[in-house]
């Protein structure tokens, strides 16, 4: 049998058909072969040649989804001309200004049927982008003077879990009018650490995407 010259393409393809399925039909519903019939002749052995299980199909699928993230994050955090309380606030409107996010809210992955897909984001909020991104970033504002916590670890944990899982539309189904009840309670939150870091440029952006997520339900 001849040689994949191309191992890289083969992954990505493996990766693109994985993700459209695992958005589509949920993770639990998407087996390996629904995957192999999705590639076009790819054989069951090219997939298990990469992957070891549907798991680990799952992991990389996520890496890939947090790894363009990651890297904005880091070079907000790494950034000498602003302060930790800018830092933040510039976080928030990179975040959720980018395109790709209509993608992703068009695509409408239901995590009531992606458990495991609910989960890699949990870990990746607790155990990856608070420690490494938005921490390091609040103890520069701690010496900077433009935060005040006594708490960074948690504060920092706090702050990605509300915005990223209790206001994500995508995980509780929220209507456009909830999404802005929860911001507006989110902001109020922030103000409370003294972070008036949001505006009303993201809760419309945010009121924009909760839309782009529910149209798309209603259409699938």
């Amino acid at each position: 049998m001849a040689r994949n010259k191309h191992p890289e393409e083969t992954v990505e393809r493996i990766l693109d058909e994985a993700f459209r399925l695992f958005m589509k039909k949920g993770y639990e519903h998407t087996s390996i072969q629904d995957i192999i019939s999705g590639l076009g002749g790819l054989s069951k052995g090219a997939i298990y040649h990469h992957f070891k299980s549907k798991d680990d199909i799952l992991m990389a699928v996520s890496d890939r989804m947090t790894a363009e993230s990651n890297r904005m994050l880091a070079a907000i955090r790494d950034r000498r001309d602003l302060n930790g309380r800018e830092k933040l606030k510039k976080i928030f409107k990179e975040s959720i200004i980018r395109p790709v996010q209509d993608e992703i809210f068009t695509v409408a992955p239901n995590f009531h049927d992606n458990p495991k897909l609910l989960f890699s984001l949990l870990h990746d909020t607790i155990d990856n982008v608070a420690p490494n991104y938005i921490l390091p970033i609040i103890r520069q504002g701690i010496a900077d003077g433009s935060i005040e916590a006594a708490y960074p670890e948690q504060l920092a944990e706090l702050i990605l879990l509300a915005a990223n899982v209790w206001m994500n539309p995508m995980i509780f189904d929220s209507s456009v009018e909830e999404t802005r009840r929860k911001f507006m309670v989110f902001a109020r939150m922030l103000q409370g650490f003294g972070l008036d870091i949001v505006d009303d440029e993201l809760l419309n952006r945010l009121k924009e995407l909760t839309m782009i997520y529910q149209n798309s339900r209603a259409g699938s």
